[in-house]
């Protein structure tokens, strides 16, 4: 067993998706304040996510948005939360990652997953059955190409012949990936393909609890140590001065949020019989994080001791939320739960 990296670090999960008919420049505008927040208050790194045809709501794309997002980064690293892998061609994306590599300074982390909506792989033309093939074939590629070394690969979607790249990531030998997983099939995966399995915010603790038992048991069974050195963990989190108010706050739009996973589909692909049609109040329980700084600290640590998680990538955003709520959020988060989170 490896010994995992007792530094605990915190991330911001930015919401580059909003409701449609907002403003989108002043919505992007906002997020690159909380970026900026996040950044001169000592945060670790800002991650955005990926989404096609996202139905109810827009979704700027998440490789422009990086770029946009290292000019204000400083020394934060930089995270796709995640890229659809078997949707796109892996030459682009080895050669769009390298350059947000580059321009983030060697910071990037190239988060992946094989993802769960049908409307988005229809849009590419991909059938069901080609979906774990895709995905695994184009991260082998995309890792090979970054190597610098000589490429071969005869797929009907990606044709190279002794190919290499001439621009690598700064990173040697290369970014850490990190891949999402739901089911317990994805989980075994992550084990055996990823740097690191990021955890995802829509299982209760007990779900994450028993596949990180498979994770671990995976990892050993691919020959690789049983914990890497970096575990983290995407969570729901609002903090405000009172439960009530955190909740009179959060609630409409992570609420909102999960009306929309549940139209999507989110639900279907977690492990048992888990449905995200029901109550806030119902669908909170054991799965986020809304309350005071104590509530926080106290269920964030228990992720850190029990769980081993040590690094939290924090959403405490969501579409159509006001700016000043999200930075009132993150305030309290800095002065009164980051401190102690990152004490060992």
């Amino acid at each position: 067993m490896s010994a995992i990296d007792s530094n605990v670090r915190v991330s911001l999960f930015l919401t580059n998706q909003q409701v449609c008919g907002k403003d989108q420049v002043t919505a992007f505008q906002g997020q690159l304040e909380l970026c900026k927040q996040v950044r001169d208050a000592g945060w670790d790194g800002v991650f955005v996510g990926q989404h096609h045809l996202s139905e109810g709501l827009s979704h700027l794309q998440s490789a422009p948005v990086l770029g946009r997002l290292a000019v204000e980064a400083g020394g934060m690293r930089l995270g796709i939360g995640i890229s659809l892998l078997a949707l796109h061609n892996p030459v682009d994306l080895a050669e769009t990652y390298a350059t947000i590599d580059v321009l983030c300074g060697g910071r990037l982390i190239f988060g992946v997953g094989l993802g769960y909506r049908d409307v988005e792989y229809q849009a590419f033309g991909i059938q069901n059955g080609e979906r774990v093939r895709r995905f695994e074939a184009n991260l082998e590629v995309i890792l090979a190409l970054w190597s610098g070394e000589a490429v071969t690969a005869d797929l009907p979607w990606c044709r190279l012949e002794s190919q290499r790249l001439s621009l690598v990531p700064v990173q040697r030998p290369r970014p850490q990936v990190w891949m999402a997983a739901n089911s317990d099939a994805a989980v075994r995966r992550a084990a055996r393909l990823a740097d690191a399995w990021m955890i995802n915010p829509h299982a209760t603790r007990a779900t994450i609890e028993r596949q990180l038992r498979l994770y671990r048991d995976s990892r050993l069974e691919a020959g690789r140590p049983e914990i890497p050195s970096e575990l983290p963990a995407m969570r729901e989190v609002f903090c405000a001065s009172s439960r009530e108010r955190a909740k009179e706050l959060a609630g409409p739009y992570l609420g909102a949020k999960y009306e929309a996973y549940s139209r999507w589909g989110q639900d279907k692909v977690l492990p048992g019989d888990e449905s995200f049609s029901v109550p806030i109040d119902r669908l909170a329980e054991d799965r986020f994080i809304v309350g005071t700084p104590d509530d926080c600290l106290s269920t964030l640590v228990k992720w850190r001791d029990e769980l081993g998680v040590n690094h939290f990538v924090i959403r405490t955003d969501w579409a159509g939320m006001p700016t000043e709520a999200t930075a009132g959020s993150i305030r309290l988060l800095t002065d009164e739960v980051i401190p102690e989170l990152r004490c060992s």
